[in-house]
């Protein structure tokens, strides 16, 4: 079944920075109302400057690390009255040491933000859209083998997640894209600070680039793509 372009409601995390804000900035240029969530109040920094565009923004500041942190962000979704039209997830997390010198809480908050919280957001959306019969979902990971182990590892997983699902879900009118930003400094990139701040212009360059090149690919359809 064929998507609609009838303009909605786009649901973006990792949204206060660097590629995960740009993708929300995209998609308020073409006329979506957005949820934005992140794990930190420079989100709300972020939803300020978005709503400069002309469009609907909610700000949500919330870890999706787990079942509670989603089900906050579900529930403000739910409440929007809106339905999801785009989901862009955007899970980057700063890894500063080598697998072996993490301390375990610290790498479990890898697999738990990278892994556990997509997968259980992707499930809760994904029903939505389903339900409707249309939607977009943009995944976005490294290259392999580009950062270090468990962070790369985690991305392999979205990687392969994305294509099984695009294959599950292909009858259904819903479309999945998995973004694989390279070189190996995206994550920095991901992380890097709010628009409103100064920041180096190479970095928010490369940011709005691979946005833009992962949203459009996402409204083209396309799966796996690669950004350099």
């Amino acid at each position: 079944m064929p998507i609609t372009t009838e303009r909605g409601m786009a649901v973006v995390t990792g949204a206060s920075t660097g590629i995960g804000f740009e993708f929300a900035r995209w998609a308020a240029q073409d006329g979506y109302d957005l949820i934005i969530a992140a794990d930190e109040a420079a989100i709300h920094e972020a939803a300020a400057s978005l709503k400069g565009l002309g469009v609907s923004v909610e700000a949500v500041e919330v870890a999706l690390l787990n079942r509670e942190g989603v089900d906050l962000l579900v529930q403000s979704i739910e409440a929007s009255g809106s339905s999801v039209d785009l989901l862009m997830i955007n899970a980057g997390i700063s890894v500063e040491e080598g697998f072996l010198d993490q301390e375990f809480p610290e790498a479990r908050k890898i697999v738990d933000n990278i892994i556990v919280g997509t997968v259980y957001l992707v499930q809760q959306v994904g029903k939505m859209m389903r339900s409707r019969g249309q939607g977009r979902i943009l995944l976005t990971g490294v290259m392999p083998g580009s950062s270090q182990a468990l962070y790369s590892g985690t991305n392999a997983f979205i990687s392969s997640f994305a294509s099984d699902l695009r294959e599950e879900l292909k009858d259904n009118g819903i479309t999945v894209t998995c973004l694989m930003p390279f070189p190996p400094e995206v994550e920095s990139f991901q992380r890097a600070d709010p628009p409103s701040k100064s920041v180096g212009q190479t970095e928010m360059d490369y940011a709005a680039g691979v946005a833009r090149f992962g949203y459009g690919a996402m409204m083209n359809g396309e799966g796996d793509i690669v950004a350099r």
